[in-house]
């Protein structure tokens, strides 16, 4: 069955989200989140310079970037025209910049799901409330990305960052899901059905869990590489390996791996026509995981790596959230 132009719309926005996260993952793995230092311009420039010739650093607010190396621990006396001139780094600025630019379809798209969502008021006035509440969490989010800029990649700013993100991720697919007169549903007996929901509703637990607590290790992690400047990261990983947050995440994947598990034997079991592609993107997604997982631990921290699991994570988290939806109750079902 096609999806209307409200899907399409909602669907749109969903995609230039889960886009935006991996060219975020980017961002984070190449140290490129201070490539732009201001907002909304960069480096004052409205289109980012190339060189650092093309700065014009006398125009620069030199206060507020003291005031942002306080924040992050540094002392302010030390930032000068000459230091941020030393600073500038041209791939950097452009990571950064390119990461601004894939904003706007998120912005664009989610503003049209919104207003389109005013013709499904009377019929699905939840599909309604949570367009709405997508266009607001993009706002916030919008602003908490110039917060990020500011703070001078504060710890507790990047985790609401992603937890913004997170919570768009699932407004955005209800919106898509139900948008439509005929929502696509799991068909399963009632019984089975209230027990595989549960199932998958224990899965999305985990799964929000196992995000914010790796970007809660994330952030120990700049925080001891800032620590130990000019130290290979081979001397210190040790501290952070040792941290009860990096061990609870490490060990929290089998959870994941677990809840996956259950949920996939339950709808392999009791849904008509067995699991449909939904299902298994989910499990293949967090076995792919775990093999990135084993990766990073065993072999090496690849960047690469690191942005296709950030990326990987964030797609697994609509595909799960669809899941759950698709085991609502109603009257109309077909298989996917």
């Amino acid at each position: 069955m096609s999806m209307t132009r409200f899907q399409k719309l909602a669907s749109g926005a969903l995609v230039s989200v889960l886009a935006l996260m991996f060219v975020g993952a980017i961002v984070r793995v190449t140290g490129a989140g201070m490539g732009c230092p201001d907002w909304p311009t960069c480096w004052g420039c409205l289109i980012p310079p190339t060189s650092v010739e093309q700065v014009n650093f006398d125009k620069l607010p030199l206060e507020k970037f003291q005031a942002k190396a306080m924040r992050m621990g540094r002392d302010p006396a030390t930032i000068t025209r000459e230091s941020l001139r030393a600073e500038f780094n041209p791939r950097h600025v452009w990571t950064e910049f390119i990461n601004r630019m894939f904003s706007l379809p998120v912005g664009f798209f989610s503003l049209a799901t919104f207003i389109a969502a005013f013709w499904q008021r009377d019929r699905r006035p939840m599909v309604f409330w949570l367009a709405f509440l997508s266009f607001v969490l993009v706002m916030v989010n919008a602003w908490m990305g110039a917060r990020v800029v500011y703070s001078g990649l504060s710890p507790g700013v990047l985790t609401t960052h992603l937890a913004l993100a997170m919570s768009l991720i699932g407004t955005l697919v209800f919106c898509a899901w139900n948008g439509t007169d005929s929502p696509w549903r799991i068909r399963m007996e009632p019984a089975a059905l209230s027990n595989t929901r549960f199932a998958v509703t224990a899965l999305l637990i985990t799964i929000l869990a196992e995000g914010i607590m790796g970007s809660q290790v994330r952030e120990m992690t700049d925080a001891l590489a800032k620590s130990h400047l000019n130290t290979p990261r081979s001397m210190w990983n040790m501290e952070l390996e040792r941290s009860w947050l990096y061990l609870v995440h490490r060990s929290f994947s089998w959870l994941v791996l677990g809840a996956v598990i259950v949920a996939w034997r339950l709808t392999k079991k009791h849904r008509m026509g067995g699991p449909g592609r939904v299902e298994k993107i989910a499990l293949g997604i967090v076995v792919a995981q775990m093999l990135l997982g084993v990766v990073m631990s065993k072999i090496h921290i690849y960047n690469w790596v690191q942005v296709v699991h950030v990326g990987l994570a964030a797609i697994l988290l609509a595909f799960v959230w669809l899941w759950r939806f698709g085991l609502s109750k109603g009257k109309e079902s077909r298989l996917i």
